[in-house]
């Protein structure tokens, strides 16, 4: 299958019926001064997140706003008016161990009831929220709350004896911890969620924010030096608003799943902000991937909108198809985040779903989502999509004198580039304003990616800059290499680096996970070297292939290609915390 020339063009419904319309037609015609969907504003001035999620919706508060899952059978189900009423308890509570405006609140939590609430109820004070990973060790913890100088940390008592109660009083900045699943606590500086929920006030109003106050800081890792913290502002809920209605087709009443862990930005922006803006039912599910139960969320709660990840729908690839007579003819809309999907997943999911998966692109500092396919049109599998109206992408290059100058030729391959100013781009790096700076220039914001454009203007990844594989003059991307492997029936995921060669400079060399009931033996090896060699020519396809039973990555799912290159080199593995690749 050709990447570049594979169309998939049955997408559901006509263009006439989405949000997007024509595209073409958008383009031309957007403006930031009348975007189709927008923030309300706070009644007399200002922006809140929090009122635009939860407030602007009162008018139908009765509406489902979020539907939790447990992991042991049991369900929730929360209004718009009952999260509204435990935001603003929160928010005022907040006030009590001195924590208001322009504190900061970090939460250790998984999938819980209290993350929604309490996270809302951050901003509704004024307070910036930050989500962690739960399954972070304390080292990690510790780091990102002694750089964003927390003031409280939101976390449950299993969590907080394991990784936190030994150290947290050494920060200079923090004020206490909330404890979300005890009655009480006489552990100092410690409070129970409950109580201080049952003194708040339900009736607390959204603090006046300004559009440029920090509401959010997200944590991202290189792949060396200490994580970097992302700030955002309020007014990054216009670009939350419109990418979900462009890029996710979100509507008001739907039933939305996002799967992205809330430690992630993901499940931030578009697990939480951005649908219930758009005033969508939330799904959220607290167990861990599970195939079955997975198709049965969908169909049992008739799921629209699916967003989840690459990785997710591999794991679901290696599975089969959905189950005999399971009805998911509710599901309108898929796409998916997190990684590059390759092409076979997109097939497989208009295979058996009778509709592909939509790719995006997007980063931790640009906030929403920037490129993307969209619902109503066509599909290129492979491609990241094509830009949001009002985004400005482009593919640059540097000249001899060190200057960039846009690239023309389709197909040539440069930095992925987006003209700065879009609302929810990051507005700094915290307490690294060099840092951010570097990441301008010429009024470009650069990505850090290697990207190409065709001539219908769709955008296709090739890799990060520092991951491309330098063999014999020719730069490899280790995504297309993958892909093609991909494409054989025993191969269920493939990760691919340059090993160093004397000849060469680098050789690309595989691994490869196989689909359950395959062995990789000698035979397949060499079928596998040949199909590559078939599909990308014997200067691309891989020179070695190693067969393994897992691979390395990060807690949101990207696979780890310098911890595999590390092995292979012989060095130093480290804290993995450091070697994950920066949040898409």
């Amino acid at each position: 299958m050709s990447t570049e020339t594979e169309i998939i063009t049955k997408v559901g419904l006509p263009p006439s019926r989405t949000n997007l319309g024509d595209y073409d037609q958008q383009r031309r015609h957007f403006s930031w001064d009348a975007p189709p969907v927008r923030p309300r504003g706070l009644p007399g001035g200002g922006l809140n997140i929090a009122y635009e999620a939860l407030d602007a919706h009162l008018s139908d508060g009765d509406r489902t706003a979020l539907i939790w899952l447990g992991k042991s059978g049991e369900q929730t189900t929360l209004s718009y008016r009952e999260l509204t009423e435990l935001s603003a308890r929160f928010a005022s509570a907040l006030t009590t161990i001195a924590a208001g405006r322009g504190s900061r609140v970090f939460s250790l939590l998984g999938r819980r009831p209290e993350l929604y609430y309490a996270a809302l109820g951050t901003l509704r004070a004024g307070a910036v929220f930050t989500p962690l990973f739960s399954a972070f060790g304390p080292e990690p913890i510790r780091a990102r709350m002694e750089i964003g100088r927390a003031n409280l940390l939101l976390t449950t008592e299993k969590l907080y004896r394991k990784r936190v109660a030994s150290w947290w009083r050494q920060l200079p900045h923090m004020q206490g911890v909330i404890l979300v699943d005890v009655d009480s606590t006489d552990e100092p500086g410690c409070h129970a969620l409950s109580a201080l929920l049952a003194r708040g006030d339900p009736l607390c109003p959204c603090s006046r924010t300004q559009p440029e106050e920090m509401a959010l800081l997200h944590f991202t890792s290189g792949t060396t030096g200490q994580p970097k913290g992302v700030v955002h502002v309020h007014q990054a809920v216009q670009m939350h608003m419109l990418s979900a209605h462009f890029a996710l087709d979100l509507r008001p009443g739907e039933i939305y799943w996002c799967t992205a862990d809330p430690g992630w930005v993901t499940g931030t922006s578009y697990g939480l902000i951005a649908p219930l803006c758009l005033g969508v039912s939330l799904v959220v599910d607290e167990a861990e991937f599970d195939a079955q139960r997975w198709y049965r969320i969908l169909e049992e709660l008739k799921v629209n909108i699916w967003y989840t990840a690459p990785t997710a729908i591999r794991l679901l690839m290696r599975t089969g198809a959905p189950p005999p007579g399971c009805n998911l003819s509710a599901l309108r809309f898929m796409a998916s985040v997190g990684e590059p999907l390759n092409p076979e997943a997109v097939v497989w999911g208009q295979r058996h779903f009778g509709r592909p998966f939509h790719d995006n692109w997007w980063q931790t500092e640009t906030g929403a989502i920037m490129i993307a396919n969209y619902a109503g049109e066509a599909v290129k599998p492979g491609s990241m999509g094509r830009p949001l109206p009002g985004i400005d992408a482009a593919i640059l290059r540097r000249r001899d004198d060190g200057t960039l100058e846009e690239v023309s030729q389709d197909g040539k391959v440069g930095e992925l580039a987006l003209k700065a100013g879009w609302p929810s781009m990051f507005r700094g790096y915290l307490n690294q304003e060099s840092r951010y700076r570097r990441c301008f220039e010429q009024q470009w914001y650069l990505s850090g990616d290697l990207a190409s454009r065709d001539r219908d203007g769709y955008y296709w990844f090739v890799g990060r800059a520092d991951d491309l594989i330098k063999s014999s003059g020719h730069l490899i991307g280790p995504f297309e290499v993958e892909s093609a492997l991909m494409e054989h029936p025993a191969v269920a995921e493939a990760a691919v680096i340059g090993k160093p060669d004397p000849v060469a400079g680098e050789m690309v060399k595989a691994f490869v996970l196989l689909n359950p009931g395959i062995e990789g033996d000698e035979t397949l090896r060499r079928t596998l070297l040949g199909h590559a060699r078939v599909r990308l020519g014997a200067v691309v396809a891989p020179k070695e292939i190693a067969f393994c039973r897992q691979l390395p990555r990060t807690r949101s799912g990207k696979i780890m290609r310098r911890l595999l290159k590390n092995r292979e080199l012989g060095l130093p593995e480290g804290d993995t915390s450091t070697l994950e690749r920066e949040e898409r």
